[in-house]
């Protein structure tokens, strides 16, 4: 019998320390479990990259943080907080959302 693997460690738009970690398990089918996985924080202010990109999409800043982690790995699983059945919602509209390769490379750019 085999056993369940995954990673859970820090990652999001602007902390990408664990870029090699998500490499191998990318590699290697390992689910990744991106902890405080939105932090947009100052990159959801109006005129920002990630509120810019929210707005030519018509998506939140929080979606589109989203969007990115789940179009960077197949493995990749976010686990958003969220306290509220519309917040539950909002974060759910993301995995719908489809990022053009410019505004991956834009977000690619923020870290």
């Amino acid at each position: 019998m085999g056993s369940a693997t995954d990673v859970q460690n820090l990652y999001n738009l602007v902390n990408r320390q664990s870029q090699a970690v998500l490499d191998y398990a990318t590699a290697e089918g390992i689910a990744f479990i991106p902890w405080f996985p939105i932090a947009t924080g100052d990159l959801a202010q109006p005129g920002s990259p990630v509120a810019e990109i929210a707005a030519e999409v018509g998506a939140t800043p929080a979606q589109v943080a989203l969007a990115w982690l789940l179009h960077i790995s197949p493995v990749v699983l976010p686990i958003p907080g969220t306290t509220s059945l519309e917040h539950l919602t909002e974060n759910l509209q993301a995995a719908k959302l489809t990022l053009s390769d410019d505004e991956v490379a834009r977000l690619n750019a923020l870290a």
